[in-house]
């Protein structure tokens, strides 16, 4: 297991069990890894703040045996023609994988790149993942959100401290969890693909 100190060990440890026996994603284990990183966005303000995984949670706890596996829920919405709905677990498995992309660069950058500040790995995150999916209204959000993100020791500090340790969980997590969210990608009907307004699936 990966060095508990970090907040990546136990999303290290859940992405072991993430696959079926078959290799089919499995809905509560990967959400479960998402909710170990998603408290971190918590740190950059009312922009990401819609992006939960909560809708899906509670999908999956509707009815654990049908939606076992994670695609299983986004078939039975393309299957109703409810997919598109701005309400539906599909979308929300979109931005919540979007959201992810964001977090995993952002992470990349900070591992990646020991001096640069907190300012320039966020937004050299941003303008790779997020930047191409969001209106002037969503972009302006996040603009804000940078600026109210913690300094990069203080952030590096509520992850765990910048320490060898931490920089090898950071690293394993990103290279282990990119595969995941770009099966979710290939997944998720190609039409979704259109830009969206902000963060938000209400």
């Amino acid at each position: 297991m990966a060095g508990s100190g970090t907040v990546f060990a136990s999303a290290l440890e859940g992405m072991n069990h993430v696959k079926s026996d078959s290799g089919e994603m499995l809905a509560k284990p990967f959400l479960d890894v998402c909710n170990h990183l998603l408290p971190v966005l918590d740190k950059f303000g009312a922009a990401f703040a819609p992006v939960k995984s909560d809708w899906l949670d509670s999908k999956y706890s509707s009815s654990p045996s049908e939606f076992n596996l994670l695609y299983s829920i986004v078939r039975v919405e393309i299957e109703a023609k409810t997919a598109k709905s701005s309400s539906s677990c599909t979308n929300a498995l979109l931005w919540l994988t979007r959201a992810m992309d964001y977090l995993v660069e952002l992470f990349r950058n900070l591992h990646d790149n020991p001096d640069w500040p907190m300012s320039k790995a966020c937004n050299e995150a941003y303008g790779k993942t997020l930047k191409k999916w969001h209106n002037w209204l969503a972009s302006s959000s996040f603009s804000v959100g940078i600026k109210l993100a913690p300094e990069r020791k203080k952030f590096m500090d509520i992850l765990g401290g910048e320490t060898p340790e931490l920089n090898s969980d950071m690293g394993k997590f990103c290279a282990n969890f990119s595969p995941l969210l770009e099966e979710n990608h290939r997944f998720l009907p190609p039409d979704f693909s259109l830009k969206s307004g902000p963060i938000m699936y209400q």
